[in-house]
């Protein structure tokens, strides 16, 4: 006897669904969101971890590096850098650096009236805390994504590090000759003493030649770099009897 045949009913599949063009725009959002935090918390992290350890390595260390020109860096605590030198710096490159909050606007309007007047000789206006941000955090170069993203990581090394710490790590991350980076290695390759130990003579020296360091000498130097030296050397002792590096603790 034939089994009887079971009727079933074949029910279709329902088909997937199409993605909506509101779908669509939401998981682009969702993305635009995600990279939006992460562009606020990467700096945030890297500029709080940095508060308390020296950076490893920087983005110009590696590209001299790759250039063949080695690296020599030494950290030193600001404690054991010559105050002579922060004195110098302070005057060579950022003398409002005790009061302003990152940025000096005056000296950015002076640096674009030079740079229009002369086109061919580029002025800078950047504050030693901008330069830091450029030198711990990004890459060389004058681009406008370079120079905006330093704005953003200015505004957060004087929010979280302040001043001293600022100044510990310019004056141990800045490049003061080939694949020579802070104050212990060049004054240890200039002079042949510690920076705990430089004079305001060679203080001065080494804040004459940071502009280019690839190019001046600090020792033997020539015309140019021995008179701006002289000049910083006068400027420093304003610095000290002005108490324009105060803001700076040992």
């Amino acid at each position: 006897m034939a089994k009887a045949v079971r009727n079933r009913t074949v029910r279709p599949r329902p088909k997937p669904r199409a993605k909506t063009h509101g779908e669509g725009a939401r998981r682009v959002g969702r993305f635009v969101a995600g990279l939006a935090a992460l562009a606020i918390v990467i700096p945030v992290l890297q500029t709080a971890i940095l508060k308390f350890a020296p950076p490893p390595i920087t983005i110009l260390m590696i590209q001299r590096l790759a250039e063949g020109k080695g690296m020599d860096m030494n950290w030193r605590p600001i404690s054991q850098i010559s105050p002579h030198l922060v004195e110098s710096v302070v005057a060579a490159e950022d003398a409002g650096f005790c009061q302003h909050h990152g940025f000096d606007f005056d000296a950015m309007e002076k640096a674009a009236a030079a740079n229009e007047r002369h086109p061919g000789k580029v002025r800078g206006g950047s504050t030693i805390s901008q330069q830091t941000a450029k030198n711990v955090f990004l890459w060389p170069g004058r681009d406008y994504v370079r120079k905006g993203l330093e704005a953003g990581y200015t505004v957060l090394i004087e929010a979280v590090w302040g001043k001293t710490r600022i100044m510990e790590m310019y004056l141990n991350v800045v490049e003061w000759g080939p694949g020579l980076y802070g104050a212990e290695a060049a004054a240890q390759k200039y002079f042949h003493v510690s920076a705990a130990r430089l004079s305001p003579d060679q203080a001065a020296r080494l804040a004459a030649i940071l502009p280019s360091p690839l190019k001046w000498r600090a020792v033997h130097p020539g015309r140019y770099v021995a008179k701006r030296s002289a000049r910083i050397g006068a400027r420093a002792l304003t610095v000290r009897e002005d108490d324009l590096a105060a803001c700076v603790s040992r």
